[in-house]
């Protein structure tokens, strides 16, 4: 069954649930294997396949590091992209070259001695 928006969160869960279960069993693991392996209750495991309870996300993702299935999530919520504007111009702020100083610049950049009363200015 596809995933909809018409469906309601309950064959959402089931859905999920079911093709947990179907990850499981394509990688021969038994629900006491996942479980141990993932850190969760095997009750766990039987609720999140059944789609009967919501879990929490944390086991929800341990499970899918198990299956194989965690970097699948990355399609889910994708990292933000910068626009092709923007990348220019973040790529114009970096330097690139370092440009020689004139005798001129280096004459000022050179600190005068500080001045003393009585001296001319």
């Amino acid at each position: 069954m596809n995933i909809s928006p018409q469906l309601n969160d309950e064959a959402v869960l089931q859905a999920l649930g079911a093709r947990i279960a179907s990850a499981r069993v394509a990688q021969n693991l038994t629900q006491a294997a996942l479980a141990e392996q993932a850190g969760l209750a095997k009750r766990t495991i039987e609720r999140m396949e059944s789609g009967a309870v919501a879990t929490q996300l944390s086991g929800f993702l341990r499970v899918c590091r198990v299956l194989g299935l965690l970097e699948r999530l990355d399609a889910l919520i994708p990292a933000p992209t910068v626009s092709p504007m923007m990348q220019l111009k973040l790529q114009a702020k970096v330097r690139q070259r370092v440009r020689a100083q004139s005798a001129n610049v280096r004459a000022k950049s050179i600190a005068p001695k500080p001045w003393a009363w009585g001296e001319p200015l």
